[in-house]
């Protein structure tokens, strides 16, 4: 089963690779909403921290959910889809080898680059390293709960506003622990409280998404 993992992440790595643009499209929305609002707001520096992790949260969130409606779809034009579940490793082994690949692509650059948003809202050094372990647990969790909504709403007529209405109720407990970590540590609270209830959200997800998304799944092919 590992095998089987191992060559999914391999594959859908390579083809992120040969489609770079989707890829930094997406990284370039998340860099461009999070630079609007001190443009807008203006050299306000209290009410740019106050603001700082709420924002690059959500445009963090709204980023990652750019690329979910290819998560399976060129898979599912081109009969790959229908193969894998045919295949010999487990639909749910190769549905959380495809999130975990969705991570790698839209997930941890934004972990990567955030520290460096976090200038433009004058956010303290000290709340670098929270601001970006919360997005390194929390976007897991965001990408295992799009592949759910992703795959229910595979091959319909529409489904980019079906799938975001699906999935972005699923989200707000993710974005009110990832934005209350840095916020609480910023008021000398420590965050450590909302990072473990992420860390538990990211353990629920991990081990119940796969097969949600092998269920959806097989829904959408019958």
């Amino acid at each position: 089963m590992l095998a089987a993992a191992r060559c999914v992440v391999y594959r859908d790595l390579l083809l992120a690779l040969r489609r770079r643009g989707d890829v930094a499209v997406a990284l370039l929305f998340f860099v461009i909403v999070a630079s609007l609002f001190p443009l807008g707001i203006g050299a306000e520096p209290n009410l740019l921290r106050s603001i700082a992790p709420g924002v690059i949260w959500v445009a963090a969130l709204l980023s990652s959910m750019l690329s979910l409606g290819r998560l399976f779809a060129a898979d599912y034009d081109d009969g790959t889809l229908e193969q894998m579940l045919l295949g010999a490793a487990p639909l749910g082994v190769v549905a959380a080898a495809k999130a975990f690949a969705h991570w790698l692509v839209a997930g941890l650059p934004l972990v990567a680059i955030a520290p460096l948003i976090a200038l433009q809202y004058d956010l303290g050094a000290g709340l670098w390293g929270i601001l970006a372990l919360s997005l390194l647990v929390g976007t897991p969790v965001l990408s295992l709960l799009g592949a759910v909504g992703a795959a229910l709403t595979l091959g319909l007529r529409g489904g980019g506003v079906l799938l975001s209405l699906l999935v972005l109720p699923l989200y707000v407990p993710v974005l009110i622990m990832g934005a209350g970590a840095v916020e609480m540590a910023a008021a000398g609270l420590g965050g450590g409280g909302q990072l473990l209830v992420l860390g538990a959200m990211l353990v629920l997800a991990a081990a119940f998404a796969p097969w949600a998304i092998a269920a959806a799944l097989r829904i959408s092919l019958e």
